[in-house]
């Protein structure tokens, strides 16, 4: 086609500019493509992927259609399609392609660029942030418009909710099950009787990991015994646990598995978490309270576990540095950006394993209401902490959260707490905190201080010694008669089993007979 026929043919199937067309000259595609945000290809298409699908007509004029022409630079179409893949998480590659066209009289080339419409539930994000057209204009994607995409119907599956077919009671793991069904008659208390009738799978079905007497990858993930990950392969199921010393050397490291139900208490345990006390003004007496809060390291841990994307056989990873914890898992950011979490409040509207997330809400690790994250904001206001910063790379798909211990020294005077700071995220501190790793030997057992010396002794525990720490850590205040039952022994043997804990140092008991509650030991 000459010039004059090719603006014939795109008025004709290109006819105006609405939520489905885009007309742009963009003449030079070395700058153009992916240059400034709003205003470059990949927005642009971004913002029809996030409407109904459409087409970017590149090279022309913008209300006229005149033809100008545009350098492709060093692309094809072919690599176009790649790269817009590339820079556009959650792009769908069904029914993306690139139209090119070159003038036969005046050698000019013109693009159209079919986008097709986001998938179902997934917005599509250019510059690490979800566009949208309205009117003429390209905004960042509103709340109403996030909120249709992110509540129509999936035809994607669940992946956690898959059944495995191979998969039997005999895959799980026994002390898991008995914690299982312990912590499901403390979430539903009205139903505690009849529980104790139930056999296993009966169980696991209410808790909503089982159907039909066959189990689920979630099922699996929470209560599988380690031999049973390869049922799951290729997915990766695993939390690994690092810790860094103050230059950011790697100082120690643990990889964690099935089953997450008692792991988590596990991965929790290797954390730090020293004891810091206070001197307040006008009173002799100390407040204490810990470097984190152990809700919001849990409720973090847990999001990491609900939410992680296990198709893409990644590690959920947390990491322990002086003055702060980082967790990341695979996977976009639901909401889109963590502002949208703490303005919108309430539940989610969308999780990426419903299933597993079910079961967590069963087995007592997560809430239904949905305001973890927010809380974890309000808890670190409150004790005067920097708050929580989030890295959501919806390119590379992962998102990480950093989490900042309580520092007496400064935090109060240095951090002006506002909602300006949740938003903005200008909260971050880089300098180590309090001490440093020098001279201290890291090793996976217990460590006992005496003096300025510290001396790393290894003893080694039984099954239920192992298992009733796990438990007291989770919940300082159970009894002895709950203990017997999450273990599955005899309540005497529980209390000789506490009491050589205690002789250790490893357990301490606090307060009255009726009234105290345990201290587990790191």
């Amino acid at each position: 086609m000459n010039e004059k026929e090719l603006q014939q043919y795109l008025l004709l199937n290109y006819p105006k500019e609405d939520e489905r067309c885009e007309w742009k000259e963009f003449k030079n595609l070395k700058n153009d493509f992916n240059g400034k945000e709003k205003d470059d290809v990949i927005s642009y298409v971004s913002a029809i992927a996030n409407m109904e699908g459409g087409h970017l007509v590149i090279g022309v004029v913008d209300k006229t259609l005149e033809i100008v022409g545009t350098n492709t630079y060093n692309y094809d179409v072919e690599k176009a399609c790649l790269r817009l893949k590339d820079q556009c998480a959650n792009l769908p590659t069904e029914g993306l392609n690139v139209e090119e066209f070159v003038t036969e009289d005046t050698n000019k080339t013109v693009w159209v660029i079919h986008i097709p419409k986001h998938t179902a539930k997934l917005p599509v994000y250019a510059h690490s942030k979800a566009f949208q057209r309205l009117n003429d204009s390209l905004i960042e994607l509103t709340i109403e418009r996030r909120n249709a995409i992110l509540e129509e119907v999936s035809m994607t599956a669940d992946w956690s909710a898959h059944i495995v077919e191979d998969a039997t009671i005999d895959d799980l793991e026994p002390q898991a099950l008995m914690m299982a069904r312990f912590q499901f008659k403390k979430v539903y208390p009205d139903l505690s009787t009849e529980v104790d009738t139930w056999d296993d799978m009966k169980l696991l079905s209410h808790a909503g990991v089982a159907s039909h007497g066959k189990l689920t990858r979630a099922a699996l993930v929470l209560l599988g015994k380690s031999s049973s990950s390869i049922l799951l392969n290729p997915a990766v199921v695993q939390v690994t646990w690092i810790l860094k010393d103050a230059e950011g050397r790697k100082i120690a490291y643990e990889h964690f598995g099935m089953p997450m139900l008692l792991n988590v208490d596990r991965i929790l345990s290797k954390i730090r978490n020293l004891t810091l006390r206070e001197l307040p003004g006008g009173t002799l007496f100390p407040d204490i309270e810990k470097q984190y809060d152990d809700y919001s390291i849990r409720e973090l841990l847990h999001n990491c576990l609900a939410h992680e994307d296990y198709t893409l056989q990644e590690r959920i990873v947390l990491t322990e540095e002086p003055g702060f914890l980082t967790f990341s898992n695979g996977g976009f950011f639901l909401p889109g950006t963590i502002q949208n979490v703490l303005e919108n409040g309430g539940p989610q509207k969308y999780y990426r394993n419903y299933c597993l997330c079910q079961g967590m809400v069963s087995f007592n690790m997560i809430d239904t209401i949905g305001h973890g994250i927010e809380k974890v904001f309000s808890e670190q206001k409150r004790r005067k902490c920097f708050l929580p910063e989030y890295t959501i790379d919806n390119v590379a798909k992962e998102v990480s959260v950093k989490v900042y211990a309580r520092d007496y020294s400064d935090a109060t005077d240095s951090f002006m707490m506002s909602e300006k700071n949740i938003e903005r995220h200008d909260n971050v501190r880089k300098e180590p905190f309090m001490m440093s790793g020098k001279g201290v030997k890291h090793h996976d057992n217990i460590m006992i201080t005496s003096g300025k010396h510290q001396e790393s002794i290894r003893i080694r525990l039984t099954k239920n010694q192992d298992f009733i720490l796990l438990a007291l850590h989770r919940d300082p205040n159970l009894t002895i008669p709950e203990l017997a039952e999450i273990v599955g022994i005899a309540g005497r043997n529980i209390a000789e089993n506490l009491k050589k804990l205690q002789e250790l140092g490893l357990l301490e008991r606090v307060g009255s007979r009726k009234g105290g509650k345990w201290i587990v030991r790191n």
